[in-house]
């Protein structure tokens, strides 16, 4: 059984309240209750963490070296600026997934830089809440094709 971590970073517990134009009307609750579905049904150990403090984040990354397969993270805002979080990730010799709900090359322009792509495995985005399963589809196939 593979596990995987979904990371979320700042403000995202607050989907459903804000931004519908951009992120639609599911809560993170309601996400959260979908990939786990999706995680059952594809022998996964799913575990999800979000946080809006940088460091909880890095913490939790640093702990996937020894504790993960592959990691999905969906780091809000800090994508865009937190070097922390670029470095944690490089040291990772997992799969990692960057997501993103909106497509952010058609929002602002300080939103079209990431620092996370140079370190991930893939990039999904646009999708809204199906961005999630995808994911979780997409690292459970690059784990099956490690085997």
């Amino acid at each position: 059984m593979n596990k995987i971590i979904i990371l979320n970073g700042p403000n995202l517990n607050l989907l459903g309240e804000r931004e519908e134009n951009q992120y639609g009307k599911y809560t993170l609750k309601d996400i959260e209750t979908n990939c786990k579905e999706f995680a059952i049904k594809n022998n996964i150990m799913l575990s999800m963490f979000q946080s809006n403090i940088e460091g909880e984040l890095v913490e939790k990354i640093q702990n996937c070296r020894n504790e993960q397969q592959g990691l999905i993270i969906n780091a809000g805002g800090y994508t865009h600026t937190s070097v922390a979080i670029h470095d944690a990730l490089k040291i990772l010799k997992i799969p990692i997934i960057e997501l993103h709900m909106s497509n952010i090359y058609n929002r602002e322009e300080f939103r079209h830089k990431s620092l996370i792509s140079k370190v991930a495995k893939s990039i999904i985005c646009g999708f809204g809440a199906d961005g999630y399963k995808m994911a979780l589809e997409g690292i459970n196939k690059f784990l099956k094709n490690e085997d």
